[in-house]
């Protein structure tokens, strides 16, 4: 009990530099800060969903672009309820889409704004002046560990920082190490990953300050609550421990005090 007493007073005695964020910010020379600035588009990935719209000054024209989301159920699949939701492609493990008339067409590795182009391109060969909006609809990140509320971010602007994603979830626990964030990514079908010190303000020039889409990101516990965990575990194998050898010796005299008895 000693010892976690122990434990508890030096986890509430933290030192302020591992709780604060962006320590020495104010130092910072303007040719640093200039150098943290980055420019971030997110790019369309393999097994992400796309939702296409095409427009032009005669809409009639575009109908064959814009099927709706039934055309491409079985009878009776879909209700007529369902009509309106616009149909969503998959990009597949190459890369591609299926797109209307057009055919398949390279998704993957582009950012929005230059699928859309090439898409427009495309369409232009049968619509004059054709427009045309690209949307990813599963735009995710996953939050596990020390943070107020671990879970799924569902990104609707697929422009997201570390930060963001922090603050939506309601910020980190007292127990968690601000100086190790661990972002695991899925680059091109290959595992990576890096790691980010929230009390350094050098997180802004980092290549993990903007998150991608299906990113994973853990906050480890720091050291006080690592010992307290395990000084926990420990007492509680030893009062397990303790309590199944007194139930061992209760019964053992039970049957000792009846075998006499006879």
């Amino acid at each position: 009990m000693l010892a976690a007493g122990l434990i508890c007073f030096v986890t509430s005695c933290s030192t302020p530099k591992d709780v604060l964020y962006f320590q020495g910010i104010d130092s910072l020379t303007q040719e640093q800060v200039a150098g943290m600035n980055r420019n971030y588009t997110s790019r369309i990935c393999p097994d992400d969903l796309l939702t296409i719209t095409v427009t032009a000054w005669d809409p009639s024209v575009v109908t064959p672009f814009n099927p709706p989301a039934w055309a491409y159920a079985s009878q009776g699949e879909v209700s007529v309820t369902t009509a309106v939701q616009l149909h969503t492609y998959l990009v597949d493990t190459d890369g591609n889409i299926t797109f209307p008339v057009v055919g398949k067409i390279q998704a993957a590795g582009l950012s929005k704004q230059d699928f859309a182009g090439r898409l427009q391109n495309e369409i232009s060969r049968y619509v004059k002046d054709p427009l045309v909006n690209v949307q990813i609809v599963n735009y995710k990140v996953n939050i596990i560990g020390e943070i107020a509320r671990p879970g799924t971010l569902t990104v609707q602007n697929e422009r997201l920082t570390i930060l963001d994603a922090i603050g939506r979830q309601g910020d980190l626990t007292i127990n968690a190490n601000r100086k190790n964030i661990l972002i695991m990514r899925d680059n091109d079908g290959e595992k990576e990953f890096g790691r980010i010190d929230l009390t350094d303000p050098a997180i802004f020039a980092s290549p993990y300050y903007y998150l991608r889409q299906n990113d994973v990101v853990y906050i480890e516990p720091n050291k006080p609550k690592q010992r307290n965990y395990n000084v926990t575990q420990s007492q509680t194998f030893t009062v397990s421990i303790l309590s199944t050898i007194l139930t061992t010796v209760s019964v053992i005299t039970t049957v000792i005090v009846a075998l006499s008895k006879k």
